[in-house]
């Protein structure tokens, strides 16, 4: 992963720990064990998740760059859905709180598509990569008076 993915990651995913841990430790004080338990593991599947989607679309924009676009659209709408999925899937588990784990997922991910969308902002991501080996300058074609 380039050193620019790298700290994008980075940027999103420290967050989004924090913001699971603080759940964790409020899920823990209202529901008990099985709260923080709910509430990490639901920060865990995000940060898991968004990981490995921000891996793909990478990979997606070097191999296929036309497909960026519709691909980053089709992978944020993926996601999401797949973790209302895990939402329905654990809502009678009996492992941990299952409404600690679907705040800590939708608290998670918001923090991660907000972290995200500000690291973006914040990059300085050329959009036309400059030719420092250039050495012959095209000649100027209009007229020199």
């Amino acid at each position: 992963m380039p050193s620019q993915d790298t700290r994008t990651l980075l940027q999103s995913a420290v967050p989004t720990a924090a913001v699971g841990a603080i759940a964790a430790v409020v899920s823990g004080v209202v529901a008990g064990g099985k709260g923080a338990i709910g509430a990490v593991v639901g920060t865990l599947v995000v940060i898991a998740f968004m990981g490995i989607g921000m891996f793909v679309l990478q990979r997606t924009a070097k191999a296929l760059p036309h497909l960026f676009q519709m691909m980053g659209l089709l992978l944020y709408v993926a996601q999401l859905l797949l973790l209302l999925i895990f939402v329905g899937l654990f809502k009678d588990t009996t492992l941990f709180n299952p409404k600690a784990f679907a705040v800590g997922l939708v608290l998670a991910t918001v923090v991660w598509m907000a972290t995200q969308a500000r690291a973006h902002m914040k990059a300085k991501i050329l959009y036309v990569e400059p030719d420092s080996e250039q050495k012959d300058k095209p000649e100027k074609s209009g007229s020199s008076t």
